[in-house]
């Protein structure tokens, strides 16, 4: 599709004109006809000229582009880009016609020059955060299948809606209404006007006809949009009646209802203006919403889509600009809606492969949300617009004016096997934990630093989605008044969908709460087998399994304030360490007992291993030179080890001491084990049955490397070679039969939050 055919929809590019008194009568004459949008004639005065200057060129370059001549358009463009007169403009203008030739590594140079001077441009900045696009746009992935139909003639046909059952209306420059047709400056070609069709098998269209005299008249008219019941139709026509102050026909909205088996007199739009154009209609089902295209004052660029809204009282909003997210410096038109959300629209702005490109946008709650390129086949070098899709998504027309059609634009079918996705979702049911549904439940989305992202609120089936864009571990929690927030994560690597339902707790006042975590990590456990027994009565109090969020609530029924709880906390795990915890607690304040706060260092579990640093980081245990009594910084680290011990009732541990090989044997031997003996003791005297730690000095025997250095062996190895054999070992020898006892006695605090 060339810029002609949206008649003075595309505002013509500033151009520099030359003032001099010299310009001779031909240039007079052919910027005459160009100004008049003649611009064959234009050519024909132009061309022949043998001294051309930039300005001339520019208007040469421009009227081959808009006649189709993209080889001769590019040819003018190189010349005028190339001069010392050239604008960011001209760089532009030669990457465009570059870009509808597929010369796709040249066009790039010249988007990037023209980012340089125009940085503030939203089409350079997106073109060159994405060079080398074209590769994956130009990618035929299986989702479409095209068709060029039977109906097209070698005049313009596009703009394709469906219409009745099994009908559709496009608008076509085919034939007039006089035997004399009319003929339109800019393209030489037949105004245009709306036919109806028969939509056929293989979705040929067939029978085709002028659709109504009351709305094609004598100049151009279409393309045309309808609402479901197919009662109300808006339609793009000429304003043949008031030109601009510039003397253009500008294009207008006009609306008609059909009514006693007639359409009616078309109305204009109240915001049609004689110095700007609005076309290009889409109308929602229910014919309440209108998207549009406009080159009115206050847009972004070119064209831009705008939307409408019509009022119970039938009159039309005032257009809202659809914003900078749809819209650019360039031109955005023949905006389509589906009923999934989906708005379709041309663009020559953002990121294509040449013209005009259709892109497909989602808008969730009247917002526009990520926009994508449909890509090819649809999708071509020259220009690509007026898509429609039908409401099951699997078929659909557009229109291309590309290499290998019959006339000058072509309608083409399509089939769609693959539907449009806009990143990934994160969907799930908020409900309680005996299953039960959560209506009005907010829902809010995290990324993974823990910004919100969005929040929802669910409906009757307690049902949430969001759309994402990036791989993340979101997260997610629901809250409603009276229970307790659900908390969740979704990791979206490798998932287009991913499934994450809340799980609220009802608060039930007076409460006992428990979360056991990884002792190392901190995270929530989930699967962990817990045992409450009440000490008073020796009745079970709780017995579960921890869900992913690694806790559970029992109400306190008949508790209150000033009660004593006495229980004993039994915790199992395939590959942990088994816990028993005694909790006794006296309360003070009404609310929830939150027992990981008050038991220091929490529930927490540790995975079953037999090196005691892989439960806590201890540091090495460092001696004076031919020492081994406990310095400060020694004594510090072993009282890790001392922390660990007790809050492991049963555990037994070796502590080993050894050495490199720097020393005699035997005097190696004797310091490790004094100094092995000596740590062992310090433990002893800070832990529940001191026997449970021994100390063993090895020496030398143990090297960890190849730093022998005994008799006639001479080491070669570095001191930090040396210093790794110098070392501490914790091994954890048995658990034993004993448990973690930790006693919370009249504890004066407790906890209320609902976290």
């Amino acid at each position: 599709m060339n810029l002609h055919r949206l008649v003075s929809l595309v505002t013509v590019s500033a151009l520099i004109v030359s003032t001099s008194l010299a310009q001779t009568g031909t240039i007079k004459r052919g910027t005459k006809y160009y100004n008049n949008y003649s611009y064959a004639k234009a050519i024909k005065k132009l061309s022949p000229l043998k001294e051309k200057t930039v300005d001339v060129n520019r208007k040469l370059a421009d009227s081959y582009m808009r006649l189709g001549n993209v080889e001769k358009a590019e040819e003018y463009y190189a010349v005028v880009a190339n001069s010392a007169e050239a604008t960011s403009n001209d760089a532009y203008n030669y990457f465009y016609a570059l870009r509808e030739q597929g010369k796709y590594t040249e066009s790039e140079t010249w988007i990037s020059k023209f980012h340089s001077t125009s940085a503030s441009d939203s089409r350079g900045a997106e073109y060159s955060q994405n060079l080398g696009s074209f590769t994956k746009l130009k990618a035929d992935d299986g989702r479409f299948k095209i068709k060029n139909l039977d109906i097209n003639t070698a005049q313009q046909d596009f703009g394709v809606t469906y219409y009745k059952d099994n009908q559709v209306v496009f608008a076509s420059s085919r034939g007039g209404l006089k035997a004399t047709d009319r003929k339109w400056n800019g393209n030489g070609l037949n105004f245009l006007n709306l036919y109806a069709a028969d939509v056929a098998t293989a979705n040929e269209l067939t029978k085709e006809k002028q659709f109504n005299k009351n709305i094609n008249k004598k100049y151009h008219e279409g393309p045309a949009s309808f609402s479901a019941d197919n009662t109300f139709m808006v339609f793009t026509r000429d304003n043949y009646e008031n030109k601009s102050t510039d003397g253009i026909k500008k294009l207008q909205l006009y609306s008609s209802e059909y009514k006693d088996g007639s359409w009616s007199k078309p109305a204009a739009f109240t915001f049609n203006n004689k110095e700007y154009s609005c076309g290009h209609p889409s109308l929602t089902a229910d014919g309440k919403i209108m998207y549009f295209a406009s080159d009115m004052p206050g847009g972004k660029g070119g064209t831009d889509i705008y939307k409408s809204t019509r009022g119970t009282d039938g009159v039309w909003s005032t257009p809202e600009n659809l914003g900078a997210k749809i819209n650019t410096e360039g031109n955005e038109m023949f905006p389509s809606f589906h009923k999934d959300g989906l708005l379709f629209f041309s663009s020559n702005g953002h990121v294509g492969l040449g013209g005009l490109d259709i892109f497909v946008a989602q808008l969730k709650e009247g917002k526009v949300g990520k926009i994508q390129n449909v890509g090819a086949p649809v999708n071509d070098t020259r220009d690509d617009f007026s898509f429609i899709l039908s409401d099951d998504q699997k078929s659909g027309y557009f229109a291309s004016n590309r290499i290998g059609g019959k006339g000058d634009d072509d309608i083409y079918s399509f089939g769609l096997f693959k539907p449009f996705k806009f990143g990934k979702q994160i969907k799930g049911v908020a409900k309680d934990k005996t299953g039960s549904i959560l209506a009005t439940t907010k829902v809010n989305l995290y990324d993974s630093k823990g910004k919100v992202l969005e929040t929802v609120t669910t409906t009757e089936d307690g049902a949430y989605l969001f759309d994402v864009e990036n791989d993340d571990v979101y997260k997610l929690d629901g809250v409603k008044d009276k229970y307790f927030d659900g908390k969740n994560t979704a990791d979206t690597k490798d998932k287009d969908v991913v499934i994450a339902d809340v799980i609220l707790e009802k608060d039930p006042g007076m409460a006992l709460r428990l979360l056991v975590t990884d002792g190392k990590t901190g995270a929530p456990m989930e699967g962990v087998k817990f045992k409450i027994t009440d000490n008073k009565t020796g009745a079970v109090f709780l017995e579960d399994v921890t869900p992913t969020t690694g806790d559970a609530l029992k109400a306190l029924a008949g508790s209150k304030v000033g009660d004593f709880l006495a229980y004993k906390i039994e915790l199992s795990k395939a590959g942990c360490f088994p816990k028993e915890v005694v909790f006794n607690h006296t309360i003070v304040k009404p609310g929830i007992v939150n027992v990981h706060e008050l038991l220091k260092g929490g529930l927490s579990m540790d995975k079953e291993v037999t090196d005691l640093r892989d439960l806590v980081v201890i540091n090495d245990i460092r001696f004076d030179l031919n020492k081994f009594n406990i310095r400060p910084d020694a004594a510090a680290e072993l009282d890790k080890v001392v922390e660990v011990m007790n809050k492991y009732a049963g555990m037994e541990v070796e502590l080993g001491a050894h050495t490199d090989c720097r020393a005699p044997i035997k005097y190696n031997e004797a310091l490790s084990d004094k100094r092995a003996k000596a740590s062992a003791a310090y433990i002893k005297g800070k832990i529940t049955n001191p026997a449970r730690i021994n100390g063993k000095g090895y020496g030398e025997s143990r090297l960890l490397n190849d730093c022998a250095c005994e008799g006639a062996v001479k080491s070669t190895c570095s001191e930090e070679e040396h210093q790794k054999n110098r070392r501490t070992e914790f091994k954890i020898l048995s658990m034993g039969a004993g448990t973690d006892k930790v006693d919370v006695k009249n504890n004066s605090t407790n906890s209320f939050d609902k976290k």
